[in-house]
């Protein structure tokens, strides 16, 4: 393993301090550092307005581990999922949702996922490492880039919705915000980027104390504590009261905007008791939206996805209850692009096809 020091894990001071002390001029670091974040290199040699010996020297002391877009897949609706290999091998997947309106990069914060979600295809893998912010950071300018070759439009949106459980990776999730948000980076608004947890009320109310700018969904999918631990393990340990406490100290310190995702399952959470539920909870927290989710299915997993009638029929009832709620359609759906569908099948097809060529 190298020894080097990943150069993007430098500050501009930082970098400024090694320029000097090895006999270089101050603003060649104002240089590698909009290479690094404004203009994207995926490399020293890519810093073409440094000279050749400034470039190797780098090399010699730094390592720039940037994130490549392995496979590429799109779907019919134009939902892009692309596989994203980290330097050490690992592999993430990222999704560019386009609409006509919007230009929407879903990201993930984590190789794998802890949580155990029994409807969600990554809930199924091991956690492995959380991401950096220089990685999250790459997922979103790969996605950039491609939104423009595709439309010419640059990302509008940023959801931090893929793989892993975001505030369980917490300051890596933040400092990588930081970064898109800044001027030196992608500069793009805090207010365009929301960040999706399964319910960590600590980090929640942590969000509140470092007084974010950006907006939060919290995955809820069931109203009542019972069902939501039969399918959320981590509600064992984060009930619904924790959560709504939290919510209204993140919502208190920050003014921040709050939504609520519900996926609707089968005879499991379509009722109009568990839409009653669900209404007396968003009564109770400042919610802006209910995202109302088609459940998007995934391999050996029993649930469905209620027929249209009884949809239509717990939207009919919110809307009644003077719920803000809307269905949001799944896109990517035949590309396992979807919620709940990015489960990393290439890397698990690698696994096998090495095992399988070990066999003797």
């Amino acid at each position: 393993m190298s020894s080097k020091k990943n150069i993007r894990h430098l500050s501009l001071t930082e970098l400024q301090d090694f320029f000097v002390k090895n006999g270089e001029k101050a603003f060649r670091a104002k240089q590698v550092y909009e290479w690094l974040w404004t203009r994207h290199a995926t490399s020293f040699e890519a810093m073409t307005n440094l000279s050749k010996q400034l470039r190797t020297y780098l090399e010699e002391h730094f390592v720039l581990p940037a994130v490549q877009v392995g496979t590429t897949q799109q779907s019919n609706d134009g939902t892009i999922k692309n596989s994203f290999r980290l330097a050490d091998g690992n592999i993430v997947e990222g999704v560019l949702i386009p609409t006509d309106t919007r230009q929407t990069a879903c990201v993930s914060s984590q190789v794998g996922c802890s949580l155990s979600c029994k409807f969600c295809a990554t809930g199924y893998m091991e956690r492995k490492r959380n991401l950096d912010y220089d990685e999250i950071y790459d997922e979103v300018a790969l996605l950039n880039q491609q939104a423009l070759a595709q439309s010419g439009k640059k990302l509008t949106n940023i959801v931090y919705m893929g793989m892993g459980e975001p505030l369980l990776n917490y300051s890596n999730v933040l400092k990588s915000i930081e970064r898109i948000t800044a001027p030196d980076g992608l500069g793009m608004s805090p207010k365009r980027i929301t960040v999706s947890t399964a319910g960590v009320a600590k980090m929640i109310r942590k969000l509140g104390d470092d007084k974010v700018r950006f907006n939060l969904a919290l995955s809820l999918h069931a109203a009542n504590d019972k069902k939501r631990s039969q399918i959320m393990p981590i509600n064992d340990s984060n009930s619904l009261k924790e959560l709504i406490d939290a919510l209204n100290y993140f919502y208190k310190q920050t003014g921040n905007e709050i939504s609520f995702e519900y996926i609707l399952f089968q005879n499991f959470n379509d009722s109009l008791q568990d839409a009653d539920e669900l209404i007396k909870i968003y009564r109770q927290v400042p919610v802006d939206l209910v995202n109302v989710i088609e459940y998007n299915p995934i391999d050996n997993v029993v649930f469905r996805k209620p027929d249209s009638e009884t949809t239509d029929a717990f939207l009919a009832y919110l809307a009644k209850n003077k719920v803000n709620a809307r269905v949001r359609r799944s896109r990517g759906k035949d590309i396992d692009a979807a919620c709940g569908q990015l489960a990393n099948k290439q890397k698990a097809n690698e696994i096998a096809e090495a095992a399988a060529s070990s066999t003797i």
